[in-house]
């Protein structure tokens, strides 16, 4: 028997689809049944790798960890990587294809249709329940004849679908009537229900507007959402990343006069690339206490801050040559000259080299650049990509990890296509330990000889407890003068092993997102829409 299902579409990109998912992924597991979340094709920089080493879109796999779904490349078989220049990389099933441009892409559609069917077959499968997310707008005319994410899939799956509408943007209900408008009749009759998303003020105000949106389009509206802020879910894409930009100024501009005998925050600055990749892996320290994490493209706050990263980048060639001309490249020479830290991740590694080869032209027409020279080693290039979660051990004592002791295991993913070739005097950053769940034993990265800059390959080195604990330890240890506490127990190294702490905060932050969002619907609405059976409700939600 194939499973229920149920669609997720939005009237723009960034109206809270992959959020709103993720609530009902947590809200229907929380009743008992099995569910899945499923997105066809995704374009997003910030990516995920499942156990068997596939490259899938981070909200799918925080979807499904909120499901409680073991992360396969069903639940989203297409991934698109926008390289610039009217191209994205294509991953199909975990694997990337090639790079194509827009009338390339589209012409492979029919292949992809196919593809996206059979996922999506075998996860109905396998599951109670399928939680379908679209992308951008399924208003987008120009493109109804030959999309893959959203009414094309709803009919496939005979879907309903709930249409959300972002209200903190403004002009939501144009949004959603001009949505219905432009859809077909037949489209037009799966909308089941509409919910107003970042909701801010006195529901009171609104009530004749909802009154007034039902009356016109015969769809009633499930629920207003409040705005929520400062979850600590992984966000998709770089909208999110700019918005989070405008609210840490506007943290900034409304923040108090630190008490004088108050310990100043330990400050972070995050280089904001053009082409950032996987930003979201900052989000466990941008809510550490203690800690002010911005993302800047200012060299005053890069020669300011006391932690600078270079973060991974989709163009790691084009991203140095941006960072070149906006003066941030001597700026962060600037700080490694004076001892000031530095820490590269992926991308930004492969920048903090003497050169990035590539011969092949794997990602741009330069067969080699010259790096920032901080650290010695040359990357170099091939076509195919590495994508592994992996298990590591600090190798060489660092600014990072100063205070851990020698058996502590970290848990990250790899996912490049360029590879590092030490040269004399390196010295590498961490042991690989495991690479999908098998054992390894290869180097990764590397540290200068000051221990102020270091690269590494890995992601969400900084999802590790105690890995975190450390480093603000040590950066508050510098900023006072005195000695830093060491993470020195076998019980806190253990931890870090699983990410428990890390692990332990998502799943609070799902059942908040949860609760908020099942105290806005009409729940009874909502599983008469799936088609549930009462008996559902008695377990609870």
């Amino acid at each position: 028997m194939s499973a229920r299902t149920l669609m997720v579409q939005g009237t723009a990109s960034s109206a809270g689809k992959s959020l709103m998912v993720t609530a009902l992924c947590r809200l229907f597991a929380r009743q008992g049944l099995r569910v899945a979340p499923f997105k066809s094709q995704n374009m997003a920089l910030n990516a995920y790798v499942t156990p068997d080493g596939g490259e899938i879109g981070r909200a799918q796999a925080v979807q499904a960890e909120a499901a409680g779904a073991p992360l396969t490349v069903d639940m989203n078989p297409i991934l698109l990587k926008p390289e610039g220049n009217h191209r994205s990389q294509v991953v199909v099933l975990g694997k990337a294809t090639g790079s194509l441009s827009a009338a390339e892409y589209h012409a492979r559609k029919r292949e992809l249709s196919a593809i996206v069917a059979a996922s999506l077959q075998r996860l109905r499968a396998a599951y109670d329940l399928v939680i379908i997310e679209g992308a951008g707008s399924p208003a987008e005319i120009n493109l109804n004849d030959r999309e893959i994410v959203n009414m094309h899939v709803a009919r496939l799956a005979d879907a309903p679908v709930l249409l959300v509408g972002d209200i903190d943007r403004g002009g939501v209900f144009a949004a959603l009537v001009g949505t219905m408008e432009l859809i077909d009749a037949a489209d037009r009759a799966r909308v089941a229900g509409f919910i107003i998303n970042k909701f801010r003020g006195d529901l009171s105000l609104l009530e004749s507007g909802l009154r007034a949106l039902t009356a016109r389009t015969g769809v009633p509206v499930l629920g207003v959402v409040p705005y929520i802020d400062r979850l600590a879910i992984a966000d998709e894409d770089s909208l999110s990343l700019d918005d989070r930009r405008r609210a840490h100024a506007a943290a900034d501009r409304a923040a108090p006069a630190p008490a004088p005998a108050a310990a100043p925050p330990v400050t972070v600055a995050v280089i904001r690339l053009p082409r950032i990749s996987n930003h979201d892996e900052f989000l466990p320290l941008e809510l550490e206490p203690g800690v002010r994490l911005r993302f800047v493209d200012d060299p005053a706050e890069v020669r300011a801050a006391d932690l600078v990263i270079l973060p991974g980048s989709k163009s790691t060639v084009s991203d140095l040559a941006w960072l070149r001309e906006h003066g941030l490249a001597g700026a962060i020479a600037v700080r490694a000259g004076r001892g000031a830290p530095v820490l590269g991740i992926c991308g930004g590694c492969q920048m903090l080299g003497l050169a990035i080869d590539d011969p092949e032209g794997v990602e741009s027409a330069e067969r080699s650049v010259p790096g920032l020279g901080l650290l010695p080693f040359r990357t170099r290039f091939r076509r195919e990509k590495t994508v592994a979660q992996v298990r590591a051990r600090p190798l060489t004592p660092s600014f990072l990890d100063t205070g851990l002791p020698a058996e502590t295991l970290l848990a990250g993913y790899e996912i490049h296509a360029g590879v590092l070739e030490p040269l004399a005097g390196a010295r590498p950053a961490y042991r690989l330990c495991q690479r999908n769940e098998r054992s390894s034993d290869s180097d990764d990265g590397a540290v200068d000889r000051d221990g102020v800059v270091v690269g590494t390959l890995i992601h969400g080195l900084l999802e590790n407890a105690a890995l975190r604990a450390a480093l603000v330890a040590n950066f508050r240890a510098r900023i006072t003068g005195t000695a830093g506490d060491s993470v020195d127990s076998v019980d806190s190294v253990n931890s870090v092993t699983t990410n428990r702490s890390v692990v332990t905060d998502r799943a609070t932050a799902y059942d908040q997102l949860a609760d908020v969002v099942r105290r806005s619907l009409d729940w009874s609405l909502l599983r008469r829409i799936v088609g549930l059976r009462e008996d559902h409700e008695s377990r609870g939600a």
